[in-house]
């Protein structure tokens, strides 16, 4: 790992999302991007050119000044830090910048606890994750010390999952922590029997050329399951594929997994398939 960006609004939880980015960026010896995103709004781009200059370099001065503030922290000392000021109002374009600084990764905080339903509901993190084509860590609290030692992969053992598994064991590498897959066998319509389950198992593994450590948890729906079994077994981190700008409703939806997604405390990290 060698660049980290980190959107930051200034707030608490991007201060988090720093903070992590920062122990990460220590460990790997790896540099952090900090991008904040201006926003100007319609009435000052209208104004004549000599007052929307005025104007944009004194948002532009005092977000400087705030982020000088916002980045005097001890934690960050010895770190390649580089900041960039844009002027987007969609989030989506974080990826842009994450690729013009070839970034490894993308750390950012979520609020509060409603912080899962604005993740997956609409909110500018979600936004950054459905359209990131790098891994995004998403935050939701401070750690003081960031440990990753049991990772969990939830996926439905589908082919197309192995590309994001490869890098979610690269990401736990990083940690030596360990790591495993989780499949969540639904009950009522959706339910598999034992057979073919283990059918499912060995054709992922035989298109994955290894024997992945495959867990199967039995739930009445994916969402709560995925967070069921993460808290049962300790897991300091869960990983998800996500397909893009289709985002990750395919895992996440209904009011049920907001209310459980509401509650959780682990770090998420989404890999785009």
């Amino acid at each position: 790992m060698k660049k980290i960006l980190v959107p930051v609004d200034f707030s608490e939880h991007s201060g988090y999302a720093l903070d992590v980015a920062s122990q990460i960026a220590k460990k790997h010896e790896a540099g952090i991007v900090i991008l904040h995103m201006l926003g100007l709004s319609e009435s000052v781009m209208a104004k004549s050119e000599m007052e929307e200059r005025q104007e944009a370099k004194y948002y532009l001065d005092l977000t400087k000044d705030k982020i000088r503030e916002f980045t005097n922290k001890e934690s960050l000392k010895d770190i390649p830090l580089e900041a960039i000021i844009q002027n987007y109002k969609d989030f989506s374009e974080v990826n842009y910048v994450a690729e013009e600084q070839n970034c490894d990764l993308i750390v950012i905080g979520s609020h509060g606890t409603s912080g899962f339903s604005e993740i997956f509901a609409g909110s500018n993190a979600e936004k950054v994750v459905r359209t990131s084509s790098i891994p995004v860590l998403v935050i939701k609290k401070p750690h003081e010390d960031f440990q990753i030692k049991k990772m969990v992969f939830a996926c439905d053992l589908k082919p197309e999952n192995i590309p994001a598994y490869h890098k979610a064991v690269a990401f736990a590498q990083l940690f030596s922590a360990s790591i495993e897959i989780v499949f969540v066998n639904t009950s009522g319509a959706n339910y598999m029997g034992f057979s073919d389950v283990e059918h499912k198992i060995r054709d992922f593994n035989k298109e994955l050329g290894e024997e992945a450590p495959i867990k199967i948890y039995n739930y009445h729906s994916v969402e709560k399951g995925i967070f069921n079994f993460c808290l049962e077994h300790g897991a300091d981190l869960l990983a998800i594929p996500t397909h893009g700008k289709r985002g990750i409703a395919h895992f996440f939806k209904g009011s049920r997994a907001e209310d459980v997604a509401n509650h959780a405390k682990l770090p998420v990290l989404t890999i785009k398939l």
